[in-house]
């Protein structure tokens, strides 16, 4: 019964959606897209889409989504918004970095890119321009893919984080206390595979199209390069998610190396108390800046 009741729930929101859209203007751009789209189907095999796209995808996404946070290291008025200030990155963190990053990327996230071919065909994904999902709903598949990440994410996150295990691998990735956008990645290999699986439970669920799992790279993406970034910019168009954690959160959890171990939201972290040293952190910092401000009245 209760299962019924959540499926019509669904199907009321799916068609309030539908009929809010049928009054919002053509998007300019969807024409050029489509043509886009289909100029690749006709140019190229669906291996070569499914690997080769998958990769410039991903690198694409991965080092202009990194540019800003690099770019504001030079700019001294973005450097108020630099969450630990008293750490500046440096030429020899950021190479150090981009080494292992490319070591990943080539190494161990390729090879794993070249089984996409496989896994589209044997869960006979589509291609086409006809089948692709309506921008909301592959919005709405996103978001079933982060939540279900995010949960992955939490509970390995924090076994990696147990005594016996810390030092072996994820220890690579806490290298870094002051994080930056570009080290989001910088791991220890097992910890790409670990924490990497996470990210495809939800394509197992949802993939419904080949542009989901493309979408939901550039999100996942997007997500933790911001997580990492050191940077809190206000008007984030990110902080509209609910519940999402940001980069203060995860900040803090490279800062105090215990608790916030989710990725994209508050809830786990909140539920098992895993965030209460962030919490009084959080009440510190807010009655210093009260402190401040009587002191400078």
């Amino acid at each position: 019964m209760a299962v019924n009741e959540s499926v019509d729930i669904l199907n009321s929101a799916y068609l309030a959606v539908e009929y809010i859209d049928s009054f919002l203007p053509d998007n300019p751009l969807q024409q050029p897209f489509k043509n886009a789209w289909n100029y690749m189907l006709d140019n190229y095999t669906k291996f070569q889409i499914a690997t080769w796209g998958s990769l410039m995808v991903h690198e694409l996404s991965y080092f202009l989504l990194c540019l800003p946070g690099f770019i504001f290291q030079f700019i001294p008025y973005m450097q108020k918004y630099k969450i630990q200030q008293d750490k500046p990155e440096t030429w020899e963190k950021q190479w150090k970095c981009l080494k292992t990053l490319l070591f990943n990327h080539f190494c161990i996230q390729l090879p794993l890119i070249c089984g996409t071919y496989y896994f589209t065909e044997y869960f006979s994904i589509p291609y086409d321009w006809e089948r692709m999902p309506r921008w909301y709903m592959l919005l709405a598949q996103c978001f079933g893919c982060a939540v279900i990440e995010d949960a992955w994410h939490y509970f390995l996150h924090r076994l990696l984080h147990h005594k016996r295990i810390y030092k072996y691998i994820h220890k690579v990735h806490h290298e870094f206390i002051s994080p930056f956008g570009m080290q989001a990645e910088y791991a220890h290999p097992l910890e790409t595979l670990i924490l990497g699986t996470g990210f495809f439970i939800g394509i197992i669920v949802f993939c419904n199209h080949m542009i989901l799992l493309w979408a939901w790279v550039i999100c996942r993406l997007m997500e933790t390069i911001d997580v990492h970034s050191g940077y809190d910019i206000p008007l984030n168009p990110l902080h509209l998610v609910p519940f999402y954690a940001g980069a203060r959160f995860h900040d803090f959890h490279h800062m105090n190396f215990i608790g916030n171990y989710a990725s994209t939201f508050t809830w786990w972290d909140r539920i098992f108390g895993t965030d209460y040293q962030y919490v009084s952190y959080q009440a510190k910092e807010k009655n210093q800046e009260l402190l401040t401000e009587k002191k400078s009245n």
